[in-house]
């Protein structure tokens, strides 16, 4: 079981994701926008942020790049429509983040996480 902290402003999906990493023996923590998942980070730990890149207010990359200067051993998946960005020199994003990109079948995002936690 891993301690996720979940930022994506898409209630819809933040919800579902949610649900099932849940159901699938994680512990899930979910906020609309990179501003309250930054909060979030900076008051506790998590094994995983999970976050989209294109938020309101903070946005995922920047989210990222202060997680991953927090906790260096957190890790960093993100879910986006984007890849291309957040694989990209100039975006900054921390060199060991993983990216999935949507659309994405919930089992390849559940697998994803496990392999991301057991690396």
């Amino acid at each position: 079981m891993a301690r996720i902290l979940l930022a994506e402003d898409d209630d819809s999906l933040r919800g579902f994701l949610t649900l099932n990493l849940k159901r699938a023996g994680h512990e899930v923590e979910s906020y609309e926008d990179g501003d309250s998942a930054w909060t979030a980070l900076e008051r506790t730990s998590f094994d995983l942020l999970l976050t989209d890149i294109v938020m309101p207010g903070l946005d995922g990359i920047e989210l990222a790049r202060r997680a991953a200067d927090h906790d260096p051993t957190m890790k960093i998946v993100f879910i986006t429509g984007f890849a291309a960005v957040a694989l990209s020199k100039s975006s900054q994003a921390p060199a060991q983040a993983k990216v999935l990109s949507k659309p994405f079948h919930l089992r390849d995002l559940v697998a994803e996480v496990e392999r991301v936690i057991a690396a």
